[in-house]
């Protein structure tokens, strides 16, 4: 048996896990006593603040000066100011400025965090707050919205300068303008949509399920037809309409996100990981992943060294 091959990269790869105890107002934070469940944080850049990261917390996080390259979990994009970005509980992030000034950027970030399980609980109570679950739900992929720079800056502003309940209404406006935004992209390239219903969501989880656990082995979709009772071409509209893709894209991109992590997370040879995400061909592989990510595995690798806030 060949054993798996490695290269030489930064030693520590994992996403550093932000806890309160480290949020001291010091770096920006604003104090307990001042907070309830909305949290606003300005920063600048460079600051300690600016690593590979995640947090149980949602983070809209709004850049306001200079421009470089977005890292949210394995998407790499670049941002200018005006980038505007909801992140979802436990999704790693990072954002490095490349045109940094002489004296740093003092106010780069105006950035809101917040937590899941009170709006959730309040909403079974109150349904105007069902209105966001949609938006949150797009969030644990990463939300990059378009055109929205004046209004968030002045939301951050508004919410910012307010306290208590009326901080609290302020924040829900904001979050109810970005729920009705339309111009927006997901930063993953798996989601869920359309799905009606128990019985449809549990079918849809059974066969991702499968396919994520299984991705070295061959996927067949008239198998998983024929498990479900359906034909081919039935279980293909009903894919379709499920996921967004359709079934080979689908394997596709789940792949291609498994083979994005082993980039950023091992040292294995991209020859090495192509074969353990379940592609038999390097050459579809790296079409593929072109395809996807716009970019090779091997740049892909090289800007996500990049994350860490140094040169790889």
């Amino acid at each position: 048996m060949t054993s798996v091959r490695h290269r030489h990269l930064p030693r520590h790869r994992e996403p550093e896990l932000e806890r309160d105890i480290t949020r001291s107002p010091s770096l920006g934070y604003e104090a307990p006593e001042e907070t309830g469940l909305v949290r606003c944080l300005a920063h600048g850049f460079p600051s300690p603040l600016v690593r590979w990261h995640f947090h149980e917390e949602y983070e809209l996080h709004l850049i306001t000066e200079t421009s470089g390259k977005a890292f949210i979990g394995d998407w790499i994009g670049p941002f200018e100011p005006g980038h505007l970005v909801l992140c979802g509980p436990r999704l790693p992030h990072n954002w490095i400025s490349l045109d940094v000034p002489a004296g740093g950027a003092a106010g780069r970030d105006r950035v809101i965090q917040f937590r899941h399980e009170p709006i959730e609980r309040a909403a079974a109570e109150i349904p105007e707050l069902r209105e966001v679950l949609q938006l949150l739900e797009r969030a644990r992929h990463g939300i990059e919205f378009f055109d929205f720079a004046e209004c968030a800056l002045a939301h951050w502003d508004a919410v910012k300068a307010a306290r208590g309940l009326r901080r609290f209404a302020l924040f829900c406006n904001y979050l109810a303008d970005l729920a009705q935004c339309t111009d927006y992209r997901l930063l993953s390239n798996v989601q869920m949509q359309g799905v009606e219903g128990d019985a449809e969501v549990d079918q849809i989880n059974v066969i991702v399920n499968r396919i994520t656990a299984n991705l070295a082995e061959p996927i067949v979709m008239a198998d998983i037809a024929a498990e479900l009772g359906m034909s081919e071409s039935r279980f293909s509209r009903f894919f379709k309409r499920s996921t967004g893709n359709s079934f080979t894209d689908f394997v596709n991109r789940v792949r291609i996100n498994s083979a994005c992590h082993l980039l950023m997370q091992t040292d294995h040879y991209v020859t090495d990981i192509c074969y353990q995400v379940g592609f038999n061909n390097v050459a579809n592989f790296n079409r593929r992943f072109l395809e996807i990510k716009g970019m090779t595995p091997t740049e892909f690798r090289r800007q996500s060294d990049h994350r860490f806030g140094g040169g790889a």
